[in-house]
């Protein structure tokens, strides 16, 4: 009898579906009203791109393997939503400044991570955790708590309002979407692409096939950090206001989305499509327990569950790999 296969991104998106559905029926849920439930589902699709968009630099250092993770991206998407908010000041014609800098902030912290990791043979736990406390200092020190600035109107609308009056869809599914396809071509369709899963199956091996390891590994680490810088900017623009621990909740939803999509912990295999598919089931257990009327201290254990659950699948997995 032919085994059936289910695709982990296909299963995470099942898993969603079925995570809504149950929504529904809960005393608070949307029940038969057709119309809730379109806003609901709209909702929650809108408030996982901020934690997708956040995942994408998981994705890729978690692909690049050798225990690749970035602790700081919650620190990163602080720092640069912070730096969004005061650059930006209320005035649209500085938002594009404030994005360029956003990325390079982002990417500069990513490629420190990523020099102490090469060089400094620094474990990415250790480094990436070590510079999570400089940055969160760093904000500290220079804001001494207090921040001057606002967002400017075009952020607003185009991050947290819908495309027009009448396609209510929030233009931020719509960045995602957009983002989503840049990085699949990143991932399947170019040369940084088919190093970095090499990289995750075998460094030796991708290394005695003429991949260069070390740049790799460096411009891996950077664009991580400017992808958690955008996200930063997307978060602040969604939100519009900025406090010292922002980024904070995204981080470790961020690492269980993409365990969730079905990337592997021990790297070299992987998609951003299925990190997509784990930011929305991770939302959507987020709003079930909101629905439900549960503490926080409650859905800190159950995230605490999930990601002990996925570390010791991951576990499984790296035995089976070597």
């Amino acid at each position: 009898m032919k085994r059936i296969s289910i695709s982990p991104p296909v299963a995470a998106l099942l898993l969603a579906i079925i995570l809504f559905l149950l929504s529904g029926l809960l005393p608070n849920g949307y029940g038969s009203d057709l119309a809730v439930a379109k806003s609901q589902a709209t909702n929650i699709l809108r408030l996982a791109v901020f934690l997708g968009v956040i995942a994408a630099g998981q994705t890729l250092v978690i692909i690049s393997g050798s225990e690749g993770i970035d602790l700081s991206s919650g620190s990163v998407v602080t720092l640069t939503a912070i730096l969004t908010y005061v650059i930006v000041n209320g005035a649209n014609e500085k938002v594009l400044l404030a994005l360029l800098v956003s990325l390079a902030v982002g990417a500069l912290i990513g490629l420190l991570n990523g020099i102490g990791i090469t060089f400094l043979k620094v474990s990415p736990f250790v480094m990436t955790l070590g510079m999570a406390g400089v940055v969160t200092g760093a904000i500290i020190l220079i804001n001494h708590g207090n921040v001057s600035g606002k967002v400017a109107p075009i952020m607003t609308r185009l991050v947290a309002r819908p495309l027009s009056p009448s396609l209510q869809i929030p233009n931020a599914i719509i960045i995602w979407i957009l983002f989503g396809v840049l990085m699949w071509l990143l991932l399947e369709r170019t040369t940084f692409g088919k190093n970095l899963f090499a990289l995750g199956v075998n460094r030796v091996t991708a290394r005695l096939s003429g991949v260069n390891v070390t740049g790799m590994n460096l411009a891996t680490y950077a664009l991580a950090g400017a992808l958690a810088g955008f996200g930063g900017f997307l978060v602040v623009g969604n939100t519009g206001v900025v406090f010292i621990a922002l980024g904070q909740p995204f981080l470790f939803p961020s690492i269980a989305a993409v365990a969730v999509g079905g990337t592997l912990l021990s790297g070299g295999k992987g998609s951003y499509w299925g990190t997509m598919a784990g930011a929305i089931v991770l939302t959507l257990i987020t709003s079930l327990l909101t629905t439900m009327q549960m503490p926080d201290s409650v859905r800190r254990m159950v995230l605490g569950g999930t990601l002990l659950i996925l570390i010791s699948i991951y576990g499984r997995q790296r035995a089976l790999r070597q």
